[in-house]
């Protein structure tokens, strides 16, 4: 069994500290979701891991060693970070087949990836650069399983498909780990994390905000509160008052950390009426997800 390890992990540019003494681990068997707003860290993270950034400080290893230090990386490792960066003038069979070569696995492995990913034998002859975007990632994960590899690290594999592409990758996912493989998995496409993930780790500014079991963290999430436009800022001032920490979850609504009877007493006692009141597990990965990154999020786009 192999896992995933990173260790007080720094990464920084000149002044600029992109991953600021990260530590995680992503444990076979297990979908470990990776997640945090644009610029938050997770890619320069990914690509510590991967071997393509050096870190100022830290240790990321898979299996307890550095993707530099894997003899044959491919047959261990599978890594898709950039569906985009493959050889556009070369056709996907010829991208698949030198990455065979490369890795020195039986040449029919080159046909079972493709028949995997659903790339017919016509758009196996298509040149990548007249792929679709949803193509490429196809083609991506095609060449992170070549090597029968027992961990899967990617970053937004989803990008580009359509519906049932993203059912497709989420069932490939969910198989390969419960056949014991080890998946780290970046993605905006928050439900679908939601789905699949067993694990969580959420990260911004550089820094881990929370870390868990996807169960733990939306359980523990306090309250998701909704009333009538108008009172939402009386019933913030008065939960502020109660000592209740309260983040806007959309134009009606609070999360807050608080359970529900506490958050209705509070609104009882301030006359604010209330639309909604429910534990905020209930209200799925999102919100919890805008909550623990509402002051991280470097684009200000918080909720």
């Amino acid at each position: 069994m192999t896992m995933i390890e990173i260790e007080t992990l720094t990464k920084r540019y000149r002044d600029f500290v992109a991953v600021d003494d990260v530590s995680f681990r992503a444990e076979p068997g297990r979908v470990t979701g990776f997640l945090g707003p644009n610029g938050a860290g997770k890619s320069t993270t990914l690509r510590v891991l991967a071997g393509l950034t050096p870190a100022t400080r830290g240790t990321a290893t898979v299996g307890g060693r550095r993707f530099a230090d894997l003899p044959n990386p491919g047959t261990e490792v599978g890594v898709l970070l950039d569906a985009s960066a493959q050889h556009a003038g070369r056709t996907g069979r010829e991208v698949l087949t030198v990455a065979q070569r490369f890795m020195g696995v039986p040449a029919r492995r080159v046909d079972e990836m493709l028949d995997l990913v659903s790339l017919t034998p016509t758009e196996a002859r298509r040149r990548v650069r007249h792929y679709s975007l949803g193509m490429r990632q196809r083609l991506g994960i095609a060449t992170a399983l070549l090597g029968a590899p027992r961990v899967l690290v990617l970053d937004e594999p989803a990008n580009g498909l359509d519906p049932a592409g993203i059912r497709w990758m989420r069932d490939l996912l969910r198989d390969y780990a419960d056949r014991g493989g080890t998946v780290l998995l970046s993605s905006h496409l928050l439900h679908e994390i939601e789905v699949v993930a067993d694990d969580l780790v959420v990260i911004g500014n550089g820094r881990i905000v929370a870390q868990g079991t996807k169960a733990e963290l939306l359980q523990g999430a306090g309250s998701l509160v909704r009333a009538p436009a108008s009172d939402v800022p009386v019933l913030a001032r008065a939960l502020t008052v109660a000592g209740v920490a309260a983040s806007p979850a959309g134009p009606d609504g609070l999360r807050a950390d608080a359970d529900p009877g506490r958050v209705g007493a509070v609104a009882f006692a301030a006359g604010v009426p209330l639309v909604e009141l429910r534990p905020a597990d209930g209200a799925g990965l999102e919100e919890m997800f805008l909550h623990l990154t509402s002051q991280t999020q470097r684009d200000g786009a918080a909720a």
